[in-house]
């Protein structure tokens, strides 16, 4: 038992499944990626098993080959306004990108999902990786990853700045005396910095939550400094419970020293459940998906997070020892470091490496039956290494249903998870407060 301490699980949807050959599988509808009543489904099955949110990745770029799997995508904060429409109390997370947008356009778009839902939006801020992205954007390169992330600072001190130019109590709607809102409530921002000018105000009053939630889901070490100054709940990677200990000490220390309450951010790793009656069932379930692995495409994928040449990784051949340096990476550095790290420590093949990302691309993949897996929660969750998970099911609708129907009672039976919602909100759910306006702070002179 964990007294007092709760669980926080989100569910993480992607089309069929987190699995890259999920699509393949007979039951599976190969088209569902831009199917609303899919996700609206696949929402109501998280609400009812009382996950703290649901979370759709995103980028502005299309990402791998379509003719070996289904890439295309519905942009995610208009396919949850679609899903908040047909929910309550579930919390609804969108990736935007901070590299390819502007403060007030996604300041405005997450005011927006805010009010339409009730207060359940969050931000993933992400600052996005890879030369094809900056191509759409008018840009010969992607910027460098020190200067995407400074970016993102200034970018999110804007964002705040609109969300706060309508104090709460601007709008009156007084019809007696012909005012609908207070004009000395709503202020100009004048946001001037390195990035951006920005006049304000904002064009939607202040949102349900004040702020949307921030998330955060880069882990390199600029990543961690951001989410250390910014992030609420933090979405990351590792395959062993040490890493996972490691970051998740690391975090909340730097949390501390960015003068914030290590208990105010939510570190959530992500884990790949492969779930069968028994641990037989389940292992048939991930060789069946392996099996269905395209093994060229696969390789073209890994060489290009490691940044080297698709020819330069035989099949058979563990990885190359010449491999860049993190150092050398504009791309993903903390992805990168987590599978060459993977690979190195358990001697894979690219054949068996490629294997073991197919189901998370580097998160941690589980097969076993429901008590296992909850076990393995469990374990990570009390032993310092998680204040909950990022559910991936390696295939939907089923690895949802699996495991809102068999491992979420166990999680409830063992006190670790709630069985009812106790708000409405997301920050609700994570035990956030609503930040104070800004126009409201005291000034010192």
């Amino acid at each position: 038992m964990s007294g007092e301490r709760q669980l926080h699980l989100n569910a993480f949807l992607m089309s069929t499944g987190h699995h890259e050959a999920s699509w393949r599988l007979p039951e599976s509808d190969s088209f569902a990626g831009t199917d609303i009543a899919h996700f609206q489904q696949l929402a109501r099955t998280a609400e009812r098993g009382k996950f703290d949110s649901i979370f759709f990745a995103d980028s502005p770029v299309l990402h791998g080959d379509v003719r070996q799997r289904p890439y295309g995508t519905l942009e995610p904060t208009v396919l949850l306004s679609a899903i908040a429409a047909v929910t309550k109390r579930i919390g609804l997370i969108a990736t935007a990108s901070t590299t390819y947008n502007d403060p007030y356009n996604l300041a405005r778009r997450f005011a927006s999902l805010d009010h339409i839902s009730g207060g359940r939006a969050g931000w993933n801020v992400v600052t996005t990786a890879g030369e094809a992205a900056a191509r759409n954007f008018s840009l010969p390169d992607q910027p460098a990853h020190w200067r995407r992330y400074e970016r993102a600072a200034e970018f999110l001190a804007a964002s705040r700045k609109l969300w706060d130019s309508w104090e709460d109590d601007a709008p009156v709607g007084d019809k007696a005396a012909g005012v609908w809102a207070d004009n000395s409530r709503v202020h100009a921002v004048n946001h001037t910095g390195r990035y951006f000018r920005i006049q304000g105000p904002l064009d939607v009053p202040r949102p349900p939550q004040g702020h949307p939630v921030i998330v955060q889901a880069g882990s390199s070490e600029d990543g961690k400094d951001f989410a250390a100054r910014y992030a609420e709940a933090v979405f990351t990677a590792h395959q062993t419970l040490a890493e996972a200990q490691r970051f998740y000490s690391d975090l909340k220390r730097k949390t501390a020293a960015a003068g914030r309450d290590p208990e105010s951010i939510k570190i959530l790793p992500g884990i790949v459940p492969v779930i069968g009656s028994t641990e037989q069932d389940a292992r048939r379930l991930e060789r069946q998906l392996d099996e269905l692995i395209h093994p060229e495409h696969a390789r073209k994928q890994l060489a290009g997070v490691l940044g080297v040449s698709p020819e330069s990784l035989p099949l058979d051949a563990q990885l190359p020892e010449d491999l860049p340096s993190e150092d050398v990476i504009e791309g993903a550095k903390s992805r990168y470091t987590l599978i060459v790290d993977l690979a190195r420590r358990e001697r894979l093949t690219v054949r068996q490496l490629i294997g073991r990302l197919g189901g998370g691309r580097g998160h941690r993949t589980f097969s076993g039956t429901p008590e296992q897996v909850a076990d393995a929660i469990q374990q990570w969750f009390e032993a310092g290494a998680a204040d909950g998970f990022n559910i991936m099911p390696p295939v939907l609708p089923s690895g949802l249903d699996a495991f809102v129907g068999h491992v979420i009672p166990i999680l409830r039976e063992r006190g670790i998870f709630r069985h009812e919602y106790s708000g409405r909100t997301l920050r609700d759910h994570y035990g956030l407060p609503r930040p104070v306006n800004s126009f409201h702070l005291p000034s010192f002179a």
